[in-house]
């Protein structure tokens, strides 16, 4: 137990860095995972057709091989990003296809007849989208929105690859210098009390949208 109190302030900091990237990953890929899902579900097939691709590309894919991709092969071809760049990029566009794929699911539940009385009252096509369709579709994606960014808790894990000095990485460290798994609980514990106040999060979110049944 003195063990696990004296490196815990070790992890922390590894956690801040997991943290971060969990918090731009979110403010990068659902806004970017929104606008495609739109793309997605539009009548241009050509651009559904490129939209396709890029979603089955990056689901189709694990993530471990996309972040390796994009820290070691784009190099190749000129495109250099430092490590929690490399990491965040391959996140958001991973991410990004996921959401977007929840979201045109959400939009093309949405009755053609709330599009057409939107257009009777004189709402123009962004009045429309912003103030009658996404409200609805938050409430009916928000379940499957909540799963997926409990994922991205977990899925941060994965950025050790990149030597980026994260919470498992952390962990990693301190294991192998102190030949004791024990680390490696503590940094259980803070996945859990992450995926733990995620959860939380979203269920008092999930609560407040109840208007909209």
């Amino acid at each position: 137990m003195n063990y696990l109190i004296e490196v815990i302030p070790q992890l922390l900091q590894g956690a801040a860095i997991t943290l971060k990237l969990f918090a731009y990953t979110i403010l990068g890929s659902l806004p970017l995972g929104i606008l495609l899902s739109f793309g997605l579900a539009s009548r241009f097939k050509p651009l559904q057709w490129i939209l396709q691709f890029y979603v089955w590309i990056m689901r189709g894919t694990p993530l471990l091989l996309q972040l390796i991709f994009v820290f070691y092969g784009l190099p190749l071809m000129g495109i250099i990003f430092d490590r929690f760049e490399a990491a965040l990029f391959a996140f958001v566009l991973n991410y990004a296809a996921y959401y977007a794929e929840i979201f045109r699911g959400g939009i093309q539940s949405i009755p053609v007849g709330q599009y057409e009385a939107s257009k009777v009252i004189g709402l123009t096509p962004i009045q429309t989208i912003t103030r009658i369709i996404i409200p609805q579709v938050v409430k009916i994606v928000l379940p499957s929105v909540g799963n997926e960014v409990i994922n991205l808790v977990k899925d941060t894990s994965l950025v050790y690859i990149l030597g980026l000095s994260d919470v498992m990485r952390a962990g990693k460290i301190a294991m192998e210098r102190d030949t004791t798994l024990l680390p490696l609980f503590g940094v259980a514990l803070i996945y859990l009390v992450l995926t733990g106040v995620t959860s939380v999060i979203l269920k008092q979110l999930e609560n407040r949208l109840n208007y909209y049944r």
